[in-house]
């Protein structure tokens, strides 16, 4: 998978030749904002629950970036993946435990953008995303909580749509890598957004 994603980013930034009516003006900045799909996945050993321990949530992130020129850009934003609660019993010995998971991430990145026509190009992002993973545990989850940081390469693949000279609508999968505390949101989103160029 990840020798896809690279494949795809490289694609999608090695060709700089193409111009396009959809291309960001050089020396231009663009600020946005997205709804992020992420999935949840809380594994304790030998717990028994009726609570769900995995599922989707959608979020939300703000972006903002400056077009060096027609094709390459820089982005830098912030992504708030939520919290996700779980209740449990421990499948032994009936002790009972509640973990809560909250996460977001910090990421800056290059972009190439290879336009297809006049109002649709795809891009591909490359950087680094700073993590952040906060996991309140009590009763018999205890041990598994904690706080940490964690700094990790951050891609994305995605496609964009121009509606006009100044906004655009994007679809993206980004990858954020790991946190360091490793339990509960995946290191995969997808993310609809809209950009406003200046």
């Amino acid at each position: 998978m990840k020798k896809i994603l690279f494949a795809m980013i490289a694609s999608a930034t090695a060709l700089t030749g193409i111009s396009s009516a959809h291309a960001a003006d050089a020396g231009t900045a663009y600020v946005g904002a997205g709804v992020v799909g992420s999935h949840y996945d809380i594994k304790v050993p030998g717990a028994v629950s009726g609570d769900d321990d995995n599922g989707n949530k959608a979020t939300g992130k703000v972006f903002a970036g400056y077009n060096i020129d027609k094709t390459w850009a820089v982005e830098g934003g912030y992504t708030d993946f939520g919290s996700k609660g779980y209740n449990y019993s421990n499948g032994a010995t009936g002790a009972p435990g509640s973990i809560h998971t909250d996460a977001h991430s910090l990421y800056v990145a290059g972009k190439g953008t290879l336009p297809i026509n006049d109002q649709f190009a795809v891009f591909g992002k490359l950087g680094a995303a700073r993590n952040h993973n906060s996991v309140d545990a009590v009763g018999d989850a205890a041990g598994l909580g904690g706080s940490g940081s964690k700094t990790a390469l951050y891609a994305s693949v995605g496609g964009e749509y121009a509606l006009n000279k100044n906004v655009s609508l994007s679809l993206e999968y980004e990858n954020y890598g790991k946190t360091d505390i490793d339990l509960g949101r995946k290191t995969g989103a997808v993310t609809a957004g809209v950009r406003y160029n200046f």
